[in-house]
C-alpha cells in the first residue's frame, strides 16, 4: 500500500479501478469480517424479527469506537433478555425501567425506551420494519424511503431529543447508520456476512454507508469529489459505485471500509 500513500489521489482508469475494488471486496466480504464488526450482533440470532430488531438497535449506536459499539450493543441485547422481538412485543412498563441506565455516547436510556416503544408500534401497527422500509421505494435510491421511515418511527409520543438518533437524508444527512443497516438486511452475499432477509427491496437501490473512512478512500480513488460527508456526497458516491456495479453497488462498502480501517489507505 505504500505506493498508494505517496499520492493524494490515485489515478486508475475505470477497468483498473473496478478490478482493484473487486479484489478488495473479495478480501473483506468474508465470514471473518463479522468477528470485528457490529454486524456480529444480529448474527447471534436466527429468527427474522430478532435479526432485524437487534440489527436496527446495533446500527443506531454504530458510531465511535467499534469495540465500544459491540460491547454496548451486547448490553442492549442482554437488557432485552436476549429475545429482542419478544421483548419489543410483550414488554410491560416496569420492564423498561431496567433500560434507563443504558448509555452509548449521546444515546441514553430514555432514547432506548423510546426506540422499544416505537418498534412495538411498528410491529403491531405497520407489519414490521421490512414493511415500513419497503413502502414508496420505487425510486432508484432509498433516501426518500428513509425520510418516510423516520416519520412513521416518531408517530408515537416521544422526547424531542430522540429524533436526532434517526437520520433524515432530506435534511442533507448521509444517514450512514441506516444505510449500513439496510445493507445488512437487503444485500444477499455468498459469504454469509450480509443477511439478505428483506426481499421487497432491490440491492441496486442501496447506498454506501458514508463515513470518514469510506469518504476519504473514495476521494483518494476519484470516486467522490465533495468534501463534506453529507447527502449530496452520498448521491455522488452512489453514482460512481453504480457505474462499477449497477446490481450490487454497496458491495464496495467492504472495499472502501477495509482500505480505510484495516490498511490506512
Amino acid at each position: 500500500m505504500s505506493i498508494f500513500k505517496a499520492s493524494k489521489q490515485i489515478k486508475l482508469n475505470k477497468k483498473e479501478l473496478k478490478e482493484f475494488l473487486d479484489a478488495k471486496v473479495l478480501q473483506y466480504n468474508r465470514p471473518d469480517f463479522i468477528e470485528s464488526d457490529p454486524i456480529q450482533i444480529p448474527h447471534l440470532f436466527n429468527k427474522k424479527e430478532d435479526i432485524e430488531i437487534s440489527g436496527f438497535l446495533t446500527a443506531t449506536i454504530a458510531w465511535g469506537n467499534r469495540k465500544s459499539i459491540i460491547n454496548n450493543a451486547k448490553k442492549m441485547i442482554t437488557l432485552m433478555d436476549n429475545s429482542p422481538y419478544d421483548f419489543v412485543i410483550n414488554h410491560q412498563e416496569k420492564d423498561l425501567e431496567a433500560l434507563l441506565p443504558f448509555v452509548h455516547r449521546t444515546f441514553n436510556g430514555t432514547d432506548f425506551i423510546t426506540f422499544i416503544k416505537s418498534l412495538q408500534h411498528i410491529y403491531k401497527n405497520h407489519q414490521g420494519l421490512e414493511s415500513v422500509f419497503s413502502r414508496n421505494n420505487e425510486d432508484h435510491s432509498l433516501q426518500t424511503t428513509i425520510h418516510l421511515f423516520k416519520s412513521v418511527f416518531f408517530e408515537i409520543e416521544h422526547p424531542l431529543r430522540t429524533q436526532k438518533h434517526v437520520s433524515d437524508p432530506l435534511k442533507n444527512s448521509a444517514a450512514k447508520r441506516i444505510n449500513m443497516y439496510l445493507r445488512w438486511m437487503v444485500r444477499k452475499d455468498n459469504t454469509g456476512v450480509d443477511f439478505g432477509i428483506w426481499k421487497n427491496i432491490s440491492p441496486s437501490q442501496l447506498s454506501c454507508p458514508l463515513d470518514v473512512h469510506s469518504g476519504n478512500v473514495a476521494r483518494k480513488l476519484g470516486l467522490l469529489k465533495r468534501k463534506q460527508n453529507d447527502a449530496k456526497a452520498l448521491a455522488e458516491l452512489d453514482k460512481s459505485l453504480r457505474i462499477l456495479d449497477s446490481n450490487d453497488p454497496v458491495k464496495y462498502d467492504f472495499a472502501l471500509f477495509g482500505l480505510g480501517v484495516f490498511e490506512g489507505f
